[in-house]
C-alpha cells in the first residue's frame, strides 16, 4: 500500500486553518454578530397560515364541548355535569368538501355547523390558536387549506406588517402550505401588541394586531394563527447561556474520554480538531448570514460527534501501528495510519453526505439549513482529523519528546 506523506502538509494546513478561524472571527465583528433566529431574541413569535374560513360551529347543548385537531382527524369532546362524556372523532380523509364535513358535524346534539363554502375541497383543516377551543353560542371558525392553494409570496407578508417595525418573517414547511413564522422584537412591540399576546398566553385569547393587519391586507377570515408565544428577555438570555454551556460541556467530556483512552496529547489534539470544525461552521454561518438558531446548535453538536468518531478511529490505528513498528518515526507512523484508514474515511463520509444532500434537496426551512451546515462540517471533519488532530500529536512529540521524529 502506498503511504501518502500527510505529515509534510501539517504546517501549511495549520496556517490555512488559522486563517479560516480568524476570517470567521472577523466576520462576527464585521457583521455585528450572528443573524440570530427567533429562539435567541426576546419578543412575540406567531405562526400564521393562509387558510380561509370553512366551517362555523355554534354549540348550545348541555355540558361543555371542546374541539381538537391533528393531522388526520378532528375530535369534539362533550362533557360536564349531567352529561355522559363522549368524544366524536372524524377522519379528514373521509370528507372531500367543507359542506360534507359540516353536515357530519351537525349530527352531534346541540351543535350547529354551517359552511360558507360547502363545495370547497380541502387538503387539511386548521384551528386558530387565538380562538377558544371551548365551543359556545359564539361562532367558532374552522379554517381550511384548499387543494389548489397558490403560494403567497413572503414579500407580500412582510409588506402587510411593515407598520410594526421590522418583524422577521420566514416560511415554515413547503411553499404550498402558506405557513409563515413571524417574530417581532421586544423593542418593536407596542403595548397593545404585547398585551394581546400575553392575553393569548394566559388563555383569554385576545386578538393580535399582526393577524388584524394580515386580514386587512388579504381579506377577513383568510388568516389562522396556529401558535402564539411571548418570549421574555430572561428566557432568551438563559437559552443563549445554556447553548454555550452545552458546547463547553461537550468539549470537556470528549477531552476526559480521549485522555482516558489515549495519552493527553491525543486528547488535546482531538478537542482541537472538533473545536476547529465548530469554528469553521460558525464562520460559514456568520459570512453567509444563515440564521443562527437551535437547529444550528444541533448541527454543530452533530458535527462534533461525527468528527470525534473519525478521529478516534485514526488514533486507534496509530496505536496499533506503533506496536507493529516500534522503531519507526512518529511522522512515518502517522502517515502510515492515515493512509491505511483513508479509504474507510472517504467511504463513510461519502455515504453519509449522500443522505445529507438528499435532506438538503428535498426539505425546506430550518431542515435545509441544518443539512447545509452538516455538509460544511463533514468536509471540515475529514480535514481536521487528518491535519489538525494528527498534526498536533506530531507537534507535541517534537516539542516535548526527546525523540527527533525522523
Amino acid at each position: 500500500m502506498k503511504i501518502i506523506r500527510f505529515s509534510r502538509a501539517f504546517v501549511p494546513a495549520a496556517v490555512v486553518s488559522l486563517v479560516v478561524v480568524l476570517f470567521g472571527i472577523s466576520g462576527y465583528f464585521f457583521n455585528k454578530g450572528f443573524n440570530l433566529g427567533i429562539d435567541f431574541q426576546p419578543g412575540l413569535i406567531q405562526e400564521i397560515q393562509f387558510a380561509p374560513r370553512a366551517i362555523s360551529l355554534v354549540y348550545d347543548g348541555p355540558g361543555n364541548a371542546r374541539i381538537t385537531l391533528n393531522r388526520v382527524s378532528l375530535a369534539i369532546a362533550v362533557s360536564g355535569a349531567g352529561v355522559q362524556g363522549q368524544t366524536y372523532e372524524y377522519l379528514l380523509a373521509d370528507y372531500g368538501t367543507a359542506g360534507a364535513f359540516a353536515q357530519a358535524l351537525s349530527q352531534i346534539g346541540g351543535l350547529s355547523a354551517e359552511s360558507p363554502v360547502p363545495s370547497a375541497p380541502f387538503r387539511t383543516l386548521v384551528l386558530d390558536a387565538l380562538s377558544n377551543p371551548q365551543l359556545s353560542e359564539e361562532p367558532y371558525w374552522i379554517h381550511y387549506i384548499p387543494r389548489d392553494a397558490a403560494p403567497v409570496p413572503i414579500d407580500e407578508v412582510r409588506r402587510a406588517i411593515d407598520a410594526f417595525g421590522d418583524p422577521a418573517v420566514q416560511t415554515a414547511g413547503s411553499p404550498a402550505d402558506n405557513h409563515f413564522m413571524i417574530r417581532m422584537q421586544e423593542s418593536d412591540m407596542t403595548e397593545s401588541v404585547s398585551s394581546g399576546a400575553a392575553a393569548s398566553e394566559q388563555g383569554t385569547f385576545g386578538t393580535g394586531n399582526i393577524s388584524d393587519a394580515l386580514e386587512k391586507a388579504f381579506g377577513e377570515g383568510e388568516i389562522a394563527v396556529t401558535s402564539s408565544s411571548l418570549v421574555g428577555s430572561r428566557f432568551s438570555k438563559n437559552l443563549t447561556s445554556q447553548a454555550g454551556l452545552l458546547l463547553g460541556l461537550t468539549l470537556l467530556l470528549i477531552l476526559i474520554y480521549a485522555s482516558i483512552r489515549f495519552k493527553p496529547q491525543y486528547a488535546i489534539g482531538a478537542v482541537l480538531a472538533i473545536l476547529h470544525d465548530g469554528l469553521v461552521v460558525v464562520a460559514f454561518v456568520v459570512w453567509t448570514r444563515m440564521e443562527f438558531n437551535t437547529t444550528t446548535i444541533a448541527a454543530i453538536l452533530t458535527i462534533l460527534g461525527y468528527s470525534i468518531n473519525d478521529t478516534i478511529v485514526i488514533f486507534d490505528r496509530i496505536r496499533e501501528t506503533r506496536s507493529l513498528f516500534p522503531g519507526e518515526a512518529l511522522s512515518r507512523l502517522l502517515d502510515r495510519s492515515i493512509s491505511e484508514t483513508l479509504s474507510r474515511t472517504f467511504i463513510t463520509t461519502l455515504t453519509t453526505m449522500i443522505a445529507v444532500v438528499m435532506l438538503y434537496i428535498f426539505t425546506s426551512g430550518s431542515m435545509k439549513y441544518f443539512a447545509l451546515a452538516l455538509l460544511v462540517g463533514m468536509v471540515s471533519g475529514v480535514y481536521s482529523t487528518i491535519f489538525i488532530a494528527a498534526g498536533f500529536v506530531l507537534f507535541w512529540d517534537r516539542i516535548f519528546s526527546r525523540k527527533t521524529g525522523e
